[in-house]
């Protein structure tokens, strides 16, 4: 293929190929020529331009295919207009004597074809140019046409419209020859040809002014005839070209020049709507030309002519835009609506008629004011459709209140405005459904009274009428929840009040029927009392249906209409009413077959016509409960359920002798009894109705063959019989498109009446599957049938396999026996039936029995595989292949494949051929690849088959049976990759593009051999590569096909390839092609364009959005888009669309689509994202004029107004959103979240305001987040105050992740306050409306958590400030204070729940936050640096928070405690359901419960932490929480728990309360944490180990778990669970200390009862004391049962996961090995160091005994995180971990246990050999010291000091640790020698000379010897000057434990030392400072000794003159600075003390 890619064509490499590969190589060459003449410079292509000439028009003459002629004519056009175009005439004039020639043999066509497209190309790209050689071709062209069959007609409409384009108005000579021809055309046989014509007449009327004045009506007419017998592509186009010169009629501005100045009529609206009308309502029978029995009223429009104007409307209006539509829509509706009124008796003749036209109407209607308008324009189309309700009613009330009956029920009126009515009504309902609740303004509107006039049509005479009144209040109710429960009692009351008046009956019970409906779209459901009223109202219209003729089978319609629309609401509601309902069911029917007997000799036409009413109603309630109760569904309820079942079907099988018996009226009740028995068993299982099953069957095949039904209804029955995929091929109108909803009435055939509610009230409570349209039942006839249809396949499936095989034959008789189409409409049924058994068996992996059976299926099956259906062929072979699923086995599938192999060979008619074809492709989807000898000969067959050109049906079934095989056989295909791909190459390449449906199974086949071929598509083998290529080649030429649907087929197949193969595909053409259908008016091309877009985006989002921008720049004319990608990107085009958008798939797309990009991009183009949102927020049809505050302005204003937020601004600019729907927005808030999320992953700058401004400057294409923080709030601030509740939430939702995540960030110009602070009376703003009365409780509650989030993020500092907001949180408690009684009654009970606690959830997190300041503001005044600051900057004084708080704390405590203990009963297993209060609890009532578990479970934990927290302030000291606050509804103290209520309330003691109170909170949260759910919140899990905390801060709940160990230990227990279930560092700390405090009260309550134990046997001797603590006399610890166990375990879990070096079954070996010590990070350092505390801690809790055996384990521990972690730190630090363990060290070795007597032997053995284990860290050859010697020296010097005598002084251990301090010494490290001389000076002092003189005998001279070292040297650096000031202390420190006769020898060597280092005055002046320092503190030390040691001094200044004479010199040169420095030698005697001390405190 590389071959082809040059300018001009290689001809030698092409004549070298075959047939198929020339027309590839060639198509190929043209694909490349075409991008590569735009790209060459136009000299080159001049100099080539003649040869290039040459070969394209010798190409013409190779019969070119299709595609191929449309590439080479571009290519020519291309090469004229970029080249020269002085030889263009000839080719021209070539071009038309090749279209002249006579030539008429087949093979000649191609080039014909050819030139035609050539010539339409030319004058398209060169236009005007060419001059005036137009006429002629025009005339040559007109002619060909007179004799050219269809595929010529086709391409030369095709080819005048591109002539047209191009010449524009120099065409005008022959616009009306072109205007006749296309007249004939446009009502072609050819479908293709119609299209094409209607798209030359509508480049035509561009230019053409008479189409649409004087020729306009003959256009319409035209159109109309072109519509009938048309497809669904011909009614786009021609509705498209109708509409377009309608609009064109009414909008078009004459021109004034005098050329055109005939007498242009200007067309009135009124004209063109009545021609339009017209058509809808007489068809295309003319206007005049009426035939004879259109006088006489007989013929009725055919469907398609309707369907299609219908569409002609819609593109009328669409065109004219919403602008006009709305100005002119009263008009328009009226028209709308008559088209179905009395005036035109024709629309609506019968039912059928009625119900096609009125779902025209509905459409029309839906499209334009749904479509076109926004939002606040649909509320005035609104109000003009309830104005025209009104006034129908007022007819209506006018002729019902005439007095006479006769005149009065016999009017036509009733009749003739009740369509209209339903029309609107309908659209009513959407309108308002679709508004969701912005409508609440529309519905507000008293003047409107829209509730009222819906409310009051629903007594119109006509149930149509009543129920589209109905279904309209149920989509009023589903919009505005808030309406639910008044609409609701509404019609309840008149329900009652008008019992007596039938329509008000039925009227009033649909509308309770459709509003119980609504009730599972609202979430806050209804108050649950609703459920008994409704119950016994319908057990009172049941009751009372007898007793009045007149109205009894209304009210037994009723009643039991009202039971099953109760079902719908769930087993919450109904379990109370079961009982009642199945009693009720119970007595409907007799309980015996001999009642059925006696009952059906009594009684009338009339009471059985009741009768037959009050069962099918009972049976549908049982049908509904049985669907929407499942839950109650127990054995004892199904027990009750079966008696009746019997006796409905005994009624079954007399229904017919009860027909012959009473006449015809009871035929609609009859049937409607079979459907809903039929539909209740197809629910149950069949074991429930065993016994009955073979009468059933028989019924069942008597109904299916029954004579009386006339009409085959296929369409419906068949399609859930077919695959989908097969469905596709059959029929496009079964195909998904935006008409679905007409094109429906097409499909289902002329005698069939679409699906309406009136055919089945009770549908009307039903969840409808598509969305918001009203519910289609269809006609009880019909959906019988395709019940009879399921039911029969379970029914087949159980019985017994003899009475199986009898039905089957029974039923292949009866197909054979009858005739004409009785027989089709018989097959159909008994096809149907036999599919959904086969269909059953092989779902429930059944058998189908002997092999008997086989056969009459087999018949049955065969027969419909050739009945001339198609639809019936295709269940056929679905049929085929289930049937030999079931069998399995292979020598009959093997045979199956045989039959159809033979009956391909030898059959020729297209029927035979293309079902069989389509049962060999079945056979392979339901068993895979068969065998590869039967692939081969299928592939064969279907290879033939594929090509007869003579069928294209045969082509279509062929190809799609191929693609399913090479779907099925996968990898076994491989062989027959190549060829196959050449023959679908060559089809593609040659079939006709008029062919659509050819194309579209050639599109399928590719992709299945692309999916087949997968990855390999990667190769780079040639094999691979030609393959790839010819992929690439197909999917190119699909996607220049003019379908649209094989354009679809094409972007999945390059989707496909880009999965498997992304570098070969070009992603910019594939991007380019996305975007020009982005808006296609085929709904399958859009699904296909967001598929592909959501993959692309996956992988390469930025990519993709800068082709798309690329694309919309460069492009003129091919972007089309309403989306307007140039301004607003791809991203803003997507937007645009989801709006537009009504399919929920595609929507779904969009967004995912749009998520992606957003994930990958938003980041790095903020700004874009930003402006997106923020413009389809702005749009928003009230705030456009919203603009957050400035901040100077608001200071400069009045602070206390919130309001001042709202300021105006108009700027001119257009808008790139125009009024985007609710849904939209709220898309677009979501996204706003998403981007702060991603922009947390991004740079640290996005939250740091300074940071982001600096890099700003550096480069102004940096953006960070912070930057955009005005527009956040703001943007959060329009969707929080928005009319929409939903947009509401997201708005809130915004504002808080807004506040959470900017709230501490500083503002860099005002130090110390945060940039978030400006914006409180945003803040302030948003959140008000969300508090007033009418806000609906979802909004409230989230509006409480903005608001406590605001109050605890810190950003206010000022009180008054805060109050704003915390007045807010003030009112609502006040408002929920009354209990869950008095709370709304709009809503279920359950929604008071949630908010309550909402704001109980409020509260608490600011009751949480407030004590938490105050604690940390105390702890920053202990220390005393900050106190002053923190006064001083004239914020609030941190308990400020605190005592606002204060103020409620009485009645949020009881309310805190009240709710506690809800949750705590709600969580009780199931078990104790029987104890829990009937009543429910504080905040719950028991019916809600289960709704309600999930509020509790959402607010719990920091309403636990509050009353931990509140129970700790109080320190359990208060006696009653009820005191002085106002009580409950109902008192809910913790004191009513548990308690029967027969007992009165005892008076409990204030340590009961406390007790019960205590074990609430601990309850709570050990049931949390010992059973953390996967989706645990971290908010909760560390709250409720706050309140843990928090709870063992008091010395109560202390003891209390310090005297009960096993609580102890269940609580260490579950935190050691929780630790390891969860790694988060926060957590397991909280952990850790709520650890520590267990052991603190252990410790405690260990001290307490030692301490009274002494008191207790304070004469006894010791020794008889018991042992108190763990470990008793015997010092064994059981784990589980203790509680040291349980804490080391906890600690051991944490220390070995940060330290796994710790854990010898890791490391090898028990000993201590010197590892490489290792540096934690903070997160674990923390961990370690809390769990060492605890381990310190632990030796207190023991006994004596007990502290032995956990000793080692202590020490090893601590010892080991020392080792580990002992690294050499700059400056001598410890790390903290070290610091930690030496500081655990200190605890464990100080120890009482250490010195008491029954441990003290054992303590002394094992801490010598912990010691023993420190000292052999030392690395022993002293080379490479890996650890830290300075804390390996600390450890030891702790050793010394710390633990008694006995353990140190032992001479070996002693003498190796003098060693190392020896060696330290050594050590050239300053800090290390710094650090020793510390230590030692610490053990130099300690008391006992036995521990220090040792130390001092080994290392006082080694220290002498290194300061006369420096003395000699004098210092350099102040590293050194603080070695020797150290070792002067360490001396000095020598001089002061030393005895007496050694002192003066040790001043003696101090002295001289000393004195060298003075200097005199001159000197001083020329010192370093270093030497400066030095002489200050020799000398300060000396003026210290000389008065001390007097006589010593005196002696050694005698003894050596020079030392005296350098010192008095010092002293006189220092004597000023001396007095200034030193008034009082004691001064600075203290001062040196108290360094040491410090120093010691400092390390050990």
């Amino acid at each position: 293929m590389e071959l082809a890619h040059s300018l001009l064509l290689n001809e030698e490499a092409y004549s070298q190929l075959g047939e198929v590969q020339k027309a590839e190589f060639i198509f190929d060459w043209l694909r490349y020529l075409e991008k590569l003449l735009v790209a060459t410079s136009r000299s080159d292509v001049r100099e080539k331009q003649k040869t290039l000439v040459e070969q394209l028009l010798s190409l013409l003459n190779s019969s070119p295919g299709p595609p191929t002629r449309k590439l080479l004519a571009k290519n020519l056009a291309l090469l004229y207009s970029i080249g020269d175009t002085f030889s263009v005439y000839e080719t021209i004039d070539k071009c038309n004597d090749l279209i002249r020639s006579k030539d008429d043999s087949p093979s000649y066509l191609p080039t014909k074809l050819a030139a035609v497209v050539c010539l339409g190309s030319l004058y398209k790209k060169l236009g005007r140019i060419l001059g005036n050689t137009f006429t002629d071709t025009v005339g040559n062209i007109l002619k060909a046409m007179k004799s050219a069959e269809s595929q010529g007609r086709y391409e030369i409409m095709l080819s005048l419209q591109n002539i047209l384009n191009g010449l524009g108005a120099a065409a005008i000579p022959c616009h009306r020859d072109v205007y006749k021809a296309a007249r004939s055309c446009l009502t072609d046989r050819s479908m293709a040809v119609r299209c094409a014509a209607a798209k030359c007449l509508l480049e035509l009327q561009n230019e053409a002014v008479f189409m649409w004045s004087t020729d306009l009506d003959s256009v319409a007419t035209l159109c109309f005839k072109s519509f009938e017998g048309s497809n669904y592509d011909v009614r786009i186009s021609v509705s498209k070209l109708l509409g377009t010169v309608l609009a064109k009629a009414i909008i078009s501005k004459h021109p004034g020049t005098a050329a055109s100045r005939q007498s242009i009529r200007r067309v009135s609206l009124e004209e063109v709507l009545e021609l339009l009308g017209t058509g809808f309502l007489r068809g295309s029978s003319g206007f005049l030309r009426a035939s004879g029995d259109m006088l006489k009223g007989t013929s009725s429009v055919s469907r398609d002519v309707r369907v299609g104007v219908t569409q002609a409307y819609v593109v009328f209006i669409s065109t004219l835009g919403g602008a006009w539509l709305e100005k002119n829509f009263a008009a328009f509706l009226s028209h709308i609506l008559s088209l179905v009124s009395q005036s035109h008796p024709k629309a609506t003749q019968t039912q059928i008629d009625a119900v096609c036209s009125r779902r025209c109407v509905s459409f029309i209607l839906r499209a334009t004011v749904g479509g076109l308008l926004g939002e606040k324009a649909q509320i005035a189309a609104a109000k003009d459709i309830c104005q025209a309700i009104w006034k129908l009613k007022k007819i209506m009330d006018a002729v019902m209140s005439d007095g006479n009956l006769e005149t009065r029920l016999g009017s036509a009126d009733v009749a003739a405005s009740q369509h209209m009515l339903v029309c609107a009504l309908q659209e009513l309902g959407n309108l308002i459904h679709s508004l969701g609740t912005t409508a609440a303004p529309l519905l507000q509107d008293s003047s409107a009274g829209i509730l009222d006039n819906v409310i009051s049509v629903t007594l119109h005479p006509s149930i149509s009428v009543r129920l589209a009144a109905a279904w309209c209040l149920h989509c009023i109710a589903v919009a505005l929840p808030s309406y639910l429960t008044p609409l609701l009692d509404r019609c309840l009351e008149r329900l009652t009040v008008l019992k007596s008046s039938p329509e008000a009956v039925t009227g009033f019970s649909f509308a309770v029927a459709a509003l119980l409906g609504a009730v599972k779209h609202c979430p806050l459901g209804i108050p649950h009392g609703k459920g008994k009223i409704i119950m016994a109202l319908a057990e009172d219209l049941l009751c009372s249906a007898a007793q009045n003729s007149r109205l009894s089978a209304q009210r037994t319609q009723a009643g039991w209409l009202l039971i099953a629309a109760l079902m719908t609401l769930g087993p919450a509601f109904v379990s109370h009413h079961l009982a009642r309902v199945l009693l009720l069911w119970k007595c409907v029917f007799p309980v015996s077959p001999k009642d059925l007997e006696t009952e059906k000799s009594r009684g009338d036409s009339f009471t059985w016509q009741v009768t037959l009413e009050g069962r099918a109603g009972a049976l549908c309630a049982i049908k509904s409960f049985v669907a929407h109760c499942g839950d109650l569904l127990t054995e004892e309820v199904i027990q009750h359920l079966l008696p009746p079942l019997p006796c409905t079907v005994d009624l079954l099988t007399q229904l017919s002798s009860i027909l012959k018996t009473y006449g015809s009226p009871l035929k609609t009740p009859s049937v409607v009894y079979r459907q809903r028995l039929y539909e209740l068993l197809i629910l149950l299982s069949p074991e429930t109705y065993e016994g009955n099953l073979s009468v059933i069957l028989r019924e069942l095949a008597a109904d299916l063959t029954a004579p009386d039904i006339q009409v085959a209804a296929s369409a419906f029955l068949l399609p859930p019989l077919c695959h989908q995929d097969d469905l596709l091929i059959l029929s496009p109108l079964l195909q998904e498109t935006d008409h679905r909803f007409i094109e429906e009435q097409l499909l289902l055939g002329s005698g069939i009446a679409c699906g309406s509610l009136e055919y089945d009230p009770y549908s009307i409570y039903e969840k409808d599957v598509e969305g918001d349209s009203v519910p289609k039942p269809l006609p009880p006839m019909l959906s019988v049938t395709s019940s009879a249809v399921k039911l029969f396949g379970v029914v087949c499936a159980h019985v017994g396999e003899a009475q199986r095989l009898l039905v089957l034959e029974q039923l292949l008789d009866s197909v054979k026996h009858t005739k004409g189409a009785r027989q089709q409409v018989v097959q159909l049924h008994v096809v149907s039936s036999v599919s959904s058994f086969l269909k059953y068996v092989a779902g429930s992996k059944g058998h189908l029995g002997p092999e008997e059976v086989r056969r009459p299926v087999l018949a049955l099956v065969m027969g419909a595989l050739e009945s001339p259906s198609p639809l019936l062929r295709c269940a056929a072979a679905e049929a085929w292949a289930r049937l030999a699923q079931v069998v399995d086995d292979g020598a009959f599938t093997a045979a199956l494949a045989q039959v159809s192999f033979d009956k391909l060979k030898s059959a020729r008619d297209a029927v035979t051929r293309t079902g069989h074809s389509l049962a060999l492709g079945s056979l392979h989807r339901y068993l895979g690849g068969i065998s590869s000898q039967h692939l081969n000969s299928c592939v064969g067959i279907l290879y033939t088959l594929s090509q007869d050109s003579t069928s294209p049906d045969v082509q279509t079934w062929a190809l799609h049976s191929l693609s399913l095989i090479i779907d099925s056989a996968g990898p076994l295909y491989y062989t027959h990759a190549e060829p196959t791909l050449s023959l679908i190459m060559m089809l593609l390449l040659n079939v006709p593009s008029t062919h659509a449906e050819v194309h579209q199974s050639l599109g399928r086949c590719l992709n299945a051999l692309i999916t087949t071929l997968g990855p390999e598509l990667q190769g780079n083998s040639t094999s691979v590569s030609t393959l790839r290529s010819s992929c690439l080649l197909g999917c190119a030429v699909m996607q220049d096909n003019p379908d649209c649907l094989v354009q679809a087929q094409a972007i999945s197949c390059l989707q496909q390839l880009h999965m498997f193969a992304p570098r070969h595909v070009n992603l910019s053409s594939l991007v380019s092609c996305l975007c020009v259908n982005l808006c296609s008016p085929y709904l399958l091309l859009r699904r296909a364009v967001l598929a592909c877009l959501c993959q692309l985006v996956q992988r390469e989002a930025a990519e993709v959005s800068e082709h798309a921008v690329m694309l919309a720049k460069n492009s003129r004319e091919e972007l089309t888009l309403d989306a307007n990608i140039r301004e607003v990107g791809l991203e803003g085009a997507l937007l645009t669309l989801l709006d537009k958008e009504t399919d929920q798939k595609l929507c779904h797309d969009i967004k995912e689509t749009l998520n992606h990009m957003l994930t990958s991009m938003a980041v790095d183009k903020l700004s874009f994202w930003l402006k997106l949102c923020k413009d389809v927020l702005a749009a928003s049809a009230d705030f456009a004029s919203v603009t957050c505050v400035d901040t100077m302005q608001e200071e400069e204003g009045d602070k206390g107004d919130d309001a001042s937020v709202l300021t105006n601004r108009n700027d001119g600019r257009p808008h790139p959103f125009t009024n985007p729907r609710w849904a939209t927005r709220v898309f677009a808030a979501e996204c706003v979240c998403r981007i702060i999320n991603q922009c947390e992953n991004g740079h640290s700058a996005h939250f740091d305001v300074a940071l982001a401004q600096e890099m700003k400057k550096k480069d102004s294409r940096n953006d960070f987040l912070v930057l955009h923080l005005a527009d956040l709030i703001r943007m959060a601030f329009m969707a929080a105050t928005d009319h929409s509740d939903q947009l509401r939430l997201s708005g809130l939702e915004t504002l808080l992740v807004v506040i959470r995540r900017f709230a501490a960030i500083p503002e860099p110009e005002f130090p110390g306050h945060v940039i978030l602070e400006q914006y409180q009376a945003n803040v302030g703003a948003a959140l008000r409306p969300a508090f007033t009365s009418e806000t609906p409780p979802d909004v409230t509650a989230k509006a409480c958590q903005v608001c406590s989030a605001w109050i605890a993020s810190g950003v206010v500092s000022d009180l008054n400030d805060i109050r704003r907001v915390h007045q807010l949180l003030v009112a609502s408690l006040t408002k929920i204070q009354v209990g869950k009684e008095a709370l709304s009654h709009l809503y279920n009970e359950s929604a008071s729940t949630m908010e309550i606690l909402a704001v109980l959830k409020a509260w608490a997190e600011v009751y949480i936050i407030a004590v938490e300041r105050h604690k940390n503001h105390r702890q920053s005044l202990k220390t005393p640096a900050c106190s002053e600051e923190s006064v001083g900057n004239g914020s609030i004084s941190p308990d400020g928070l605190l005592d606002l708080v204060h103020a409620d704390l009485g009645t949020l405590s009881r309310l805190w405690l009240a709710a506690l203990q809800d949750f705590a009963l709600l969580t009780l297993p199931s078990e104790f359901a029987s104890q829990l209060p009937v009543e429910g609890g504080a905040f719950y009532t028991a019916e809600t419960s289960e709704n309600a578990k999930l509020h509790y479970y959402n607010s719990w934990a920091l309403i636990l932490h509050a009353t931990a927290l509140w129970l700790t302030s109080t320190g359990f000291v208060v006696a009653d929480p009820d005191e002085g606050a106002p009580n409950l509804s109902r008192p809910v103290t913790p004191t009513s728990m548990c308690q029967g209520s027969s007992s009165g309330p005892t008076v409990k003691s204030p340590e009961d309360v406390y007790t019960e109170r205590f074990h609430l909170i601990l309850g709570i949260s050990v049931k949390f944490l010992c059973s953390l759910r996967s989706d645990a919140t971290m908010e909760s899990i560390t709250a409720c180990l706050h309140a843990l905390q928090a709870l063992l801060d008091v010395p109560w709940p202390r003891s209390k778990i310090g005297s009960d160990q096993d609580l102890g230990i269940e609580l260490l227990n579950v935190l050691h669970r929780v630790i390891l279930t969860r790694e988060s560092p926060s957590i397991q700390l909280a952990s850790l200390e709520v650890v520590r405090q267990i052991i603190c009260a252990a410790q405690e309550h260990v001290k307490e009862k030692r301490r009274s134990a002494e008191v207790d046997d304070g004469a006894a001797e010791k020794e008889t004391l018991p042992e108190f603590g763990e470990g008793k006399d015997t010092g064994g610890l059981v784990p589980g049962k203790s509680l040291v166990f349980a804490t080391l375990e906890l600690c051991v879990c944490i220390l070995v996961r940060q330290l796994p070096g710790l854990n010898p079954k890791l490391t090898g070996s028990p000993g201590v090995k010197a590892a490489k010590p290792q540096m934690l990070s903070e997160d674990g350092s923390r961990l370690v160091s809390a769990a060492l505390v605890i381990l310190s801690e632990l030796p207190a809790v023991c006994s004596p005994e007990g502290s032995i055996s956990i000793l080692p384990t202590i020490l090893y521990l601590t010892i080991g995180v020392l080792r580990e972690t002992a690294v050499k730190l700059p400056g001598g630090q410890l790390s903290s971990t070290v610091a930690a363990s030496l500081q655990a060290l200190k605890g464990i070795l100080s120890s009482p246990m250490a010195r008491a007597e029954k441990s003290h032997t054992a303590w002394t053995d094992l801490l010598r050999s912990a010691l023993t284990t420190i000292l052999d860290c030392w690395d022993p050859d002293g080379t490479h010291q890996e650890l830290d010697e300075v804390s390996l020296l600390t450890a030891i010097t702790v050793f010394i000091l710390s633990t008694s005598p006995e353990v140190t002084t032992i001479p070996c251990l002693q003498k190796r640790c003098i060693e190392k301090f020896k060696a330290t010494l050594e050590i050239k490290d300053p800090m290390v020698q710094i650090k020793t001389y510390q230590l030692l000076l610490s053990i130099f002092q300690y008391p006992n000379p036995a521990v220090s003189y040792p130390y001092i005998y080994s290392l006082v001279s080694s220290i002498v010897e290194k300061l006369q070292e420096i003395n000699r040297r004098k210092p350099e650096d102040t590293a050194e000057l603080q070695i020797f000031q150290e070792g002067i202390k360490v001396l000095e420190a020598l001089v002061a434990v030393a005895e007496e006769q050694h002192r003066s020898q040790l001043v003696a060597c101090l002295l001289p030392i000393l004195i060298s280092f003075v200097l005199d005055e001159h000197a001083l002046g020329s010192a370093t400072s270093i030497m400066r320092n030095l002489h200050d503190f020799a000398l300060q030390n000396l003026m210290q000794i000389g008065p001390q040691y007097s006589s010593v001094f005196k002696s050694v200044m005698a003894s050596s003159p020079a030392l005296k004479a350098r010192l008095e010199a010092a002293i006189k040169g220092n004597q000023e600075t001396v007095k200034v420095k030193t008034p009082t030698s004691k001064h600075t005697k203290n001062s040196g003390k108290s360094s040491s001390i410090q120093l010691k405190t400092n390390f050990l």
